[in-house]
């Protein structure tokens, strides 16, 4: 029995009427949207034939991986991947509500349960294809073990490397200034450019933290568990003031589920983004979160606060109370001292002429009724031993990390460059014999390893060093170091903030 050939136009009802399908399943739409959906769509594929056809059994984005085929082979769209991603996210938009409609479905789940109202959102994103499902299957995920405890590593596989066409498109075409950066607010529902990503699909939360407005969304490339992000209404830089402090427990008030953190504010310390505030956040368990702790100390002034320093390698105080106004003060206080203090034993200056270098990383969740504050003591001064910072990735392990230590990477996540799976692959093979030589940037390493290898497992023998080389990486972020010297240091700034040590 010959099987019948399908045209162009009869695939494409077919692949329709299994989008429509399938987000009717998702409860994206009702069956009641789908002829007008249907009728959008053959608009949108210039098409003015239609008939039932064999539906495709292909899940959602094979369906619309095929679409973009259709559409390549009808001309309506050029084969680099930002047009490609632009055409299924304007498809993908038609199938969402407005903003006004998805925040009001939103807080109609709030009032019922907090987590409730985060899990449509988080959902939401995903099946929209805001959120890089299919790509971020693709990262290889690990831990290791480390004096701190477990750490976690994800090797970055996700985001699609740019190819010489695209590099050459980007540096033709025209700049703009909308939306001004990643994070405005302007980026819902705009179309994307060959510059700047789609985002027809994309929807924001709008929120209120600490009498100002804000929007939360989530991060399309996720590096944990949901993986929010919540950004101001207006583009302003990075800054970490009181404010910050109750901005940040007033979100751990409204999603007690939710951790949020900001990076620092200053660069080389600071996040990749300093030109827009915004925190992070999300439902996740960091290996900080399962740090012991170094000593305790009460705070006099502060009489509903217990303070502890953490076993961490990264310079924290802990500060744990039922009270926000306390929190918030204490910190804010803390942050002021801080970044006047100078402890030359310890290699901190405040100050290189009327450059400041200290600023801190915080981080708030909640345990219970107690609200949990962190500060992240950082210092961005850079010497000539040191161009890139004293208390930054060394040079030494810059072969596995030479970027900012943020926010994520503070907490003990671990978010290494893609390049890095193909590059250990032939680390693993030096290791073993089956190669005379690796990368230039790795061969110093490669040979320790090779030389203390004793014919165990490679893969597990290559992550853990991996792994180990990541510990250095934030022993190197760390003010304090965790010797004799770095401790007396640690409690003598301590001390200054009032702090009395717990014997």
């Amino acid at each position: 029995m010959k099987i019948k050939t399908l045209t162009l136009s009869e695939r494409l009802c077919g692949l329709i009427d299994r989008l429509i399908e399938l987000n009717i399943k998702n409860h994206l739409i009702e069956e009641m949207d789908a002829i007008y959906i249907r009728n959008r769509l053959l608009a949108l594929f210039k098409e003015d034939y239609y008939i039932l056809s064999c539906t495709s059994k292909s899940d959602a984005y094979e369906v619309l991986e095929q679409l973009v085929e259709v559409a390549l082979e009808k001309n309506l769209i050029e084969g680099n991947v930002p047009a490609r991603d632009r055409f299924i996210s304007g498809i993908m938009d038609l199938f969402l509500d407005k903003p006004s409609g998805v925040n009001a479905k939103f807080f109609s789940l709030y009032n019922e349960d907090p987590r409730n109202a985060t899990k449509y959102f988080y959902e939401l994103s995903q099946l929209s294809t805001y959120i890089k499902v299919k790509q971020l299957a693709k990262n290889n995920q690990f831990n290791i073990q480390s004096p701190y405890g477990e750490i976690q590593i994800t090797i970055n596989l996700s985001k699609p490397e740019k190819d010489p066409k695209q590099i050459a498109l980007e540096r033709l075409a025209p700049s703009s200034n909308y939306p001004m950066c990643l994070l405005c607010q302007e980026n819902e529902g705009y179309e994307g450019t060959i510059k700047h990503p789609d985002r027809a699909n994309h929807r924001m939360i709008r929120v209120e933290l600490n009498q100002k407005s804000w929007l939360m969304q989530y991060s399309p490339y996720l590096y944990y568990n949901e993986h929010c992000i919540v950004l101001s209404d207006t583009h302003t830089p990075m800054q970490i003031t009181a404010n910050t402090f109750y901005n940040l427990l007033d979100f751990t008030t409204q999603f007690p589920h939710y951790f949020i953190g900001s990076n620092a504010d200053l660069p080389i310390v600071g996040g990749s983004i300093l030109s827009h505030e915004h925190y992070q956040g999300g439902n996740h368990v960091f290996p900080m979160d399962h740090a012991t702790t170094l000593f305790e100390f009460t705070l006099p002034k502060y009489e509903q606060i217990q303070g502890k320093v953490v076993n961490w390698p990264l310079s924290t105080i802990e500060l744990v109370s039922d009270s926000v106004e306390a929190l918030a003060a204490c910190s804010h206080e803390i942050l002021e001292l801080w970044r006047d203090y100078s402890d030359e034993s310890c290699d901190i200056l405040a100050y290189t002429q009327d450059t400041p270098h200290n600023t801190i990383t915080p981080i708030c969740k909640r345990e219970g009724d107690h609200y949990v504050m962190r500060l992240v003591l950082r210092n961005n001064r850079t010497t000539e031993a040191h161009p890139l910072g004293i208390f930054h990735p060394h040079e030494d392990v810059q072969h596995i990390k030479k970027e900012n230590i943020g926010l994520i990477e503070v907490m003990g996540l671990a978010i290494l460059p893609g390049r890095l799976l193909t590059e250990l692959e032939d680390v693993k093979k030096y290791v073993v014999g089956d190669v005379a030589e690796v990368a230039e940037n790795h061969q110093a390493w490669a040979a320790q390893l090779k030389d203390t290898y004793t014919g165990q497992d490679v893969e597990s023998y290559i992550r853990q060093a991996l792994g180990d080389k990541f510990v250095r990486v934030l022993e190197d972020a760390g003010v304090y170091k965790l010797d004799t010297a770095g401790l007396i240091g640690f409690k003598r700034f301590i001390e200054t903030c009032g702090g009395v040590l717990e014997s």
